[in-house]
């Protein structure tokens, strides 16, 4: 939603600021122009990545037309998971939770958090981990650098793609200027031409600086700094869960695990601790 207000702000201003200066709308609709810079963009973007980069970026910009799959919302439901999952640990056991690791899809508990339960790489994230739990693995700091490790390699997956949308906005002024040579290589081979007609064809290739410009300062370069703010709340999420899954191990009680967990959020997407508070007490019996 927020890629389709802030792309029409930068059209209606733009194109908006230069029709109310007395510029005609017709100039700027150059076709050819836009397929030399837009087909130079895709492929050199096409050449500067793998085959994994290039369905994840386009899948990922357009992935931005949505909502952020994590906010206060999907973090207050995180903790309420991670609070249900120590609670029936203390109650039952750790072995209690291996029904629910082996099958998450069938999770009762898992199930109740949909959310969570939507995200196949948290899935697997937390059950992988709470596994080693139930299997006796009760070394917290090993533990943890295993998980700062498979942390760490997600967030670089993640800002490879951002990396490479970026790549491709720090290209296109640079096309937009081939796109203007092109032009002005047209405008000499026609030199006799009227003066009238000379000028179209100059402003028609001073068009293509202005759309690679536009472009990249406009919408693709914004689009990867967005890219990279999804990755970095992505990766929250999931120090979220670490610190929850450490503290637990750690001994402490699950109100006390989850707080920790809490406090590893950004301030404007962490629930208060009296929102958990009311959340948890709303869960079901174990």
């Amino acid at each position: 939603m927020l890629l389709i207000v802030g792309s029409g702000t930068v059209l209606v201003c733009v194109v908006g600021g230069y029709i109310a200066m007395g510029g005609k709308i017709e100039v700027l609709i150059q076709p050819m122009e836009l397929v030399i810079i837009g087909g130079g963009a895709l492929g050199a973007f096409i050449i500067a990545n793998t085959k994994v980069v290039i369905k994840a970026a386009f899948k990922a910009c357009l992935g931005l037309l949505k909502s952020s799959r994590h906010d206060k919302d999907s973090f207050l439901e995180l903790l309420t998971l991670l609070y249900a999952i120590f609670k029936l640990s203390q109650t039952k056991g750790m072995l209690a939770l291996e029904q629910h690791v082996e099958n998450p899809k069938e999770s009762a508990l898992f199930n109740q958090f949909p959310k969570f339960a939507e995200d196949e790489h948290a899935v697997t994230f937390m059950c992988d981990y709470i596994r080693l739990m139930t299997l006796g693995s009760d070394k917290a700091h090993e533990m943890e650098t295993l998980m700062d490790e498979e942390i760490d390699t997600h967030h670089q997956e993640q800002l490879e793609i951002a990396g490479a949308v970026n790549l491709m906005s720090e290209g296109l002024p640079a096309l937009g200027i081939v796109a203007a040579v092109l032009g002005v290589i047209k405008t000499m081979a026609s030199i006799n031409e009227p003066p009238e007609v000379l000028g179209h064809m100059i402003g028609a290739a001073l068009v293509g600086t202005f759309l690679g410009v536009l472009m990249s300062y406009g919408f693709v370069g914004p689009m990867a700094h967005a890219l990279k703010g999804r990755a970095n709340t992505d990766t929250k999420y999931y120090t979220c869960i670490k610190a929850g899954l450490l503290a637990y191990m750690q001994g402490y009680a699950p109100a006390v695990s989850t707080e920790f967990a809490r406090k590893t959020l950004f301030a404007h997407e962490r629930p208060s601790f009296y929102e958990v508070e009311e959340a948890v007490a709303e869960l079901p019996a174990a």
